[in-house]
């Protein structure tokens, strides 16, 4: 269904979109006089002048063959649109070596003003009082509301936003963030670019989605799960727009590793011993203090006087909790560790896992088979998550540490067919090759283009009043 941006009263919405109107015209007045030709290219960013070098002339008329280029538009808001983003990135290296040139960029936090470039500290200020989150979330959750606030910001950065776009000149653009749809294809769409640059969404939530992930003018719409795939339809996607493949994970968690022995001689871990795994993201946020200390006394067996697993804690950027779970003085075998960029190891050398209920790390633990304990979610995104494993047979929910532990005693005792059965449940819900599946995807959409992803970008446009629709 189309809608129109940004209100329902359309009087606020020429308002908006005639100062949008304005700017770009007086721009486009100011600098008509200058030709300009950008192609994308293994070469730099600078813009070619096609008056001074007729050849590019020639050799965008021959359709010349080069190397296209990826914009992957993401923002810190939480470490998964980061990881997705640099999983997609290496995956093109990986499958197609230099047919792509692929760029991750916080367009926003170079390129706008405020709010836009604020947005990673202000969601992390948001979700550590989370009630405002809760309430942002929400309460920008009709369509009217985000669209006259995207609409509205438009008005300001679009000429900023559009710079930064065509900066990269992109063949192809990739969203894997909920507020990098509406602004970026208006853009395209004020340059006529709409038809020739392949634009997709790649959502990393898996289940429960902000309505701004979804924008019927993509050419794809990457989805996690069916859930989401059902919500997308519902959002006005049609069938062609969408796909599920999973939520796109490092090909290294993708590809073969080492045995569990290997990986916990590698990581000085004890041979014998079942092990699992704490997690505090990558703030070390959350009960990690207390669910270490209680799994410290229910994984030591008091009547045989030794441990009966051990316990490996991931603290982040939390060097004030590394430091104190360092000075505690611990019974069974304990690894602390700060921030990890080799999670695919640690993973693989345990049996389970505790940890919030973020998509990224769910993701993954999947794949590598490990029952979940979620202890956490940020309301909003990540409350679906919970039901996706739990439904699903791939783990529990408790926000009890005393409990927690007690759930990983009984499955390192008496409960190991338990654990067994969680982790067969885990492999048959995980998605390895879903970050493949995408660009291999992406990749048969720009051979269906052909000659119409040879695009010649102009850092300076003719602008028409735009018909802003969603």
């Amino acid at each position: 269904m189309v809608m129109s941006v940004v209100s329902p009263r359309r009087s606020i919405k020429e308002t908006v979109l005639q100062s949008v109107a304005a700017y770009h015209h007086q721009n486009f007045h100011n600098q008509h006089h200058r030709r300009r030709w950008s192609y994308g290219g293994g070469g730099g960013e600078d813009e070619v002048d096609v008056e001074d070098d007729p050849s590019m002339v020639e050799m965008a008329q021959l359709g010349a063959e080069r190397t296209k280029n990826v914009l992957i538009l993401m923002s810190d808001t939480g470490g998964g649109h980061r990881a997705s983003a640099e999983a997609i990135r290496d995956a093109f290296r990986m499958e197609f070596g230099d047919d792509y040139r692929v760029f991750v960029k916080d367009v926003w936090k170079e390129h706008a003003g405020w709010p836009l470039n604020d947005m990673e500290r202000s969601y992390k200020f948001m979700v550590k009082h989370v009630q405002l989150w809760k309430v942002a979330f929400h309460g920008s959750s009709p369509r009217w509301v985000h669209c006259f606030y995207l609409a509205a910001i438009a008005a300001f950065y679009a000429k900023k936003v559009e710079a930064g776009l065509m900066k990269y000149k992109p063949d192809i653009i990739i969203s894997v963030h909920p507020l990098m749809q509406h602004i970026p294809l208006w853009v395209l769409k004020w340059k006529g670019l709409q038809k020739k640059v392949i634009f997709v969404t790649v959502i990393t939530d898996l289940n429960t989605c902000h309505p701004t992930w979804f924008h019927t003018g993509v050419t794809r719409c990457y989805c996690p799960s069916e859930d989401v795939s059902k919500r997308a339809s519902l959002e006005g996607l049609e069938p062609s727009q969408i796909c599920v493949f999973g939520l796109p994970i490092r090909p290294s968690f993708c590809r073969a590793i080492f045995t569990k022995t290997e990986l916990r001689e590698e990581l000085e871990m004890d041979l014998r011993l079942p092990a699992v795994l704490l997690m505090g993201g990558g703030e070390g946020m959350g009960p990690v203090k207390k669910t270490a200390r209680a799994l410290g006394e229910s994984l030591f067996d008091e009547e045989l006087n030794q441990p009966i697993g051990q316990l490996v804690i991931i603290c982040g950027r939390n060097q004030v909790l590394a430091a104190t779970l360092q000075s505690i003085q611990w019974k069974v075998p304990v690894k602390i560790r700060g921030f990890e960029t080799q999670m695919e190891k640690w993973m693989g050398a345990c049996d389970c896992i505790i940890t919030k209920a973020g998509p990224g790390t769910i993701a993954e633990a999947l794949i590598r088979g490990l029952p979940i304990i979620l202890n956490d979610f940020i309301p909003g995104q990540e409350v679906g998550n919970v039901p996706y494993v739990v439904d699903n047979g791939a783990g529990v929910f408790s926000r009890s540490p005393k409990e927690t532990a007690s759930t990983v005693a009984r499955w390192f005792g008496p409960e190991t067919e338990e654990l067994k059965r969680l982790s067969q449940n885990a492999l048959k819900l995980a998605q390895p090759d879903a970050v493949f599946n995408i660009v291999k995807d992406i990749d048969e959409l720009v051979q269906q283009r052909g000659t119409m992803s040879r695009i010649a970008y102009s850092m300076t446009s003719s602008f028409s009043y735009p018909d802003i629709a969603l």
